[in-house]
């Protein structure tokens, strides 16, 4: 079985842990970054956890941090789920090609953390993901297959891919409508998967709530692009390092929903940005979905049987121009 692993900070000093029940079992040594924690972390995690031996924190008596330190790479797949395609105007099917995007590694926060929406911002929208954190280094093209794939991936958390809607779809700049600061919260836990766990990542049930109303459900095996090709083709393209996040792309059920003929005009080169601003605000005016300061929202990411486990995110909502702090 594997392990869920924290990182958090009490009395100023950060640390990684193995959660166990309530508590945390404390690592006896601090490491600076994912990809150090993965070079060495790992394996203390286990002998910790075999041993029972160690400093013993209540999970609520401490700040818990992203599991994915900066530097990273974020990786985004777009439109992976036929039900998020419907509703983001486009055609269901399995399209001929993967899309991929990057998001700011400084949107980054812990799984508790204030989301702060920026004073422009009237379109904030939810995407709950399930993120592969990168294992190996990958430096050249490389063939990755269900067989050889826990080569490559070391474990999965849950992301929520925050996105500013009116930026991304009105200047056609996705990394700038989805990479303003917090618009990453990042864990509660790493899920560190045995080598007989990987599979299980193509059964995990995602949800998502906004003030207790579930509004996203879904389960893995519904990605159009899995996995192993999806790295696959990113090792064409380019290097990726340990430690690294790789997110899968979201379902159905966010606030965004906009028809194929209103998704044509938001593409078309032709119509201005502000001109796109209009159309896509017009589009959603009678949609109450999107997030509104104050709103609360709830992720969790686990196996069907309660065995894989990724904790639960809790992030309220805030204006901007305010310091955010965990909650």
């Amino acid at each position: 079985m594997g392990l869920q692993v924290v990182r958090f900070k009490t009395d100023n000093k950060e640390q990684w842990g193995v959660v166990s029940g309530g508590n945390i079992l404390v690592l006896p040594n601090s490491y600076q970054s994912l990809a150090k924690f993965l070079e060495a972390g790992a394996a203390e995690a286990r002998k910790v956890k075999a041993e029972g031996s160690a400093e013993v924190l209540s999970l609520n008596e401490v700040d818990i941090l992203s599991p994915v330190t900066q530097p990273a790479r974020i990786i985004c797949q777009g439109a992976n789920y036929a039900s998020h395609r419907v509703e983001a105007g486009l055609e269901s099917d399995r399209p001929p090609f993967n899309l991929i995007f990057s998001k700011a590694d400084s949107s980054l926060c812990g799984a508790n953390s204030e989301i702060v929406r920026p004073e422009h911002v009237r379109l904030l929208d939810y995407e709950i993901e399930l993120g592969l954190i990168i294992g190996t280094d990958i430096c050249e093209q490389v063939a990755v297959t269900e067989e050889n794939l826990h080569q490559y991936i070391a474990g999965i958390v849950i992301v929520n891919d925050v996105s500013a809607r009116d930026v991304q779809f009105s200047q056609g700049q996705w990394l700038k409508g989805k990479s303003y600061r917090t618009f990453a919260p990042t864990g509660p836990y790493l899920y560190l998967l045995d080598q007989d766990e990987v599979e299980m990542i193509h059964n995990l049930e995602l949800k998502l709530w906004v003030n207790n109303e579930i509004r996203q459900s879904a389960n893995t095996d519904q990605l159009l692009f899995k996995p192993a090709e999806t790295l696959t083709e990113l090792s064409e393209i380019m290097d990726l390092s340990k430690g690294d996040l790789v997110l899968t792309g979201t379902t159905g059920g966010v606030a965004l929903n906009i028809s194929a003929a209103v998704n044509e005009q938001l593409m078309n080169p032709a119509v201005s940005g502000p001109r796109k601003l209009e159309i896509l605000i017009e589009s959603q005016l009678t949609n109450d979905k999107y997030l509104n300061d104050g709103d609360i929202i709830r992720c969790q990411i686990k196996s069907p049987d309660g065995v894989i486990d990724l904790g639960e995110q809790v992030n309220r909502v805030v204006a901007g121009n305010k310091k955010p702090v965990s909650i």
